[in-house]
């Protein structure tokens, strides 16, 4: 967690948690060092993810989920993990809404012979809080990582400065 506190990009930024928080949402267009910014942000993020376990490190998670899928349009991200909880590939899956999926999200994680997940997405409204949608795919996908012997982590909703983890609400069992 060192290494993620060092290069947070929340905090190397020179302006104000609500200017973040602003831009996150996409109301503010970033201006092309602040892109250059993210984009380092997210390779710092995926090359701490991909050496380290995940779950011990649950807050780069967060912060990765947080800069990875974000925008003005939503979309739908699978972490596939290793034994381990390490992380094998960061896919998206789909653009707009998050229904349909679960059948290509299973078949993937057997394609990388995956043995976790988590499911990411964002809304862009800002407003992290799940859907009924949400919370029903996720089950579906949540039913046949049972049967086929994967585990779901989590689904975490990414919105405007905030993230929502469906596990942490009590959404998973």
């Amino acid at each position: 967690a060192a290494v993620i506190s060092a290069v947070n990009p929340m905090t190397r930024l020179s302006e104000s948690p609500a200017a973040f928080s602003s831009r996150r949402s996409g109301s503010v267009e970033l201006t092309a060092q602040e892109q250059a910014t993210v984009f380092a942000a997210r390779e710092i993020l995926s090359r701490h993810i991909n050496r380290n376990p995940v779950l011990t490190s649950w807050q780069a998670v967060m912060d990765y989920c947080a800069l990875a899928v974000c925008g003005e349009v939503e979309r739908f991200h699978v972490l596939y993990l290793d034994r381990k909880n390490r992380l094998i590939s960061d896919e998206r899956m789909g653009v707009g809404t998050v229904d349909g999926y679960p059948r290509e999200v299973v078949r993937r994680a057997l394609d990388l012979n995956a043995s976790a997940l988590i499911l990411v997405h964002n809304h862009p409204s800002g407003d992290p809080e799940p859907s009924e949608a949400d919370i029903a795919m996720t089950k579906e996908v949540q039913k046949a990582c049972g049967v086929l012997g994967l585990t779901l982590h989590d689904h975490i909703i990414v919105g405007a400065g905030r993230e929502v983890s469906l596990r942490g609400r009590g959404d998973l069992g």
